[in-house]
């Protein structure tokens, strides 16, 4: 009985530089190192320094009803003529009660106009929180669906915008105002944007 032959022949084992094998071991460290730097550099920034497109731009047009008990809403055309403050809170919002303090200081001191945009909040407990805590706001609008804080910008809350005269946006503060970022950064943008 006659052997049945193989016609398949192995071919020799290459002899070349290995090149193509370096680059796969090579190519996964690479990818590693650039997305590692990606994110080292997203590190290093401050989250509270998100760029917003309204800056130097004017505030969004609206209209807001009263908050609840309250006589005064707020719009777009209030925001002109004065420098002030728009801050952006709500009854559920356990950072905007941090800050708070620092606006029922505004008010006392009548040093600058705070006005409120109340964020997606129940009627009843944004009345309720305003009375416990103090209303330091000149007029606080009710955005109810949330619909002028898509307009503003607004990530979340709290977020306190500088508006100058004209009704321009001229600062915005992601998060809680401290007493440092106060005397740092917007009562010294206030004095110029009044000069």
């Amino acid at each position: 009985m006659a052997r049945a032959t193989n016609d398949l022949q192995i071919p020799p084992k290459s002899t070349g530089s290995g090149v193509g094998r370096r680059w796969l071991l090579v190519a996964p460290v690479g990818t590693f190192a650039l997305v590692a730097g990606i994110f080292g550099i997203g590190l290093t920034r401050d989250p509270q320094e998100l760029p917003s497109a309204l800056i130097d731009k004017p505030v969004p047009l609206f209209r807001l009803p009263p908050v609840k008990g309250g006589t005064l809403g707020l719009s777009s055309e209030d925001l002109k003529g004065e420098v002030s403050l728009v801050n952006v809170f709500a009854s559920w919002c356990v950072p905007c009660l941090s800050e708070h303090p620092i606006f029922m200081r505004l008010k006392r001191e009548t040093t600058i106009a705070v006005h409120g945009i109340n964020y997606k909040d129940d009627p009843d407990a944004a009345a309720e929180w305003l009375e416990r805590n103090g209303d330091p706001y000149a007029r606080a609008g009710a955005d109810l669906d949330g619909r002028v804080g898509i307009d503003w910008g607004v990530y979340g809350v709290p977020e306190t915008f500088v508006v100058d005269r004209s009704g321009r946006i001229a600062f915005k503060q992601i998060g809680p105002i401290t007493p440092q970022i106060l005397d740092d950064q917007v009562l010294p943008l206030v004095a110029r944007l009044r000069q």
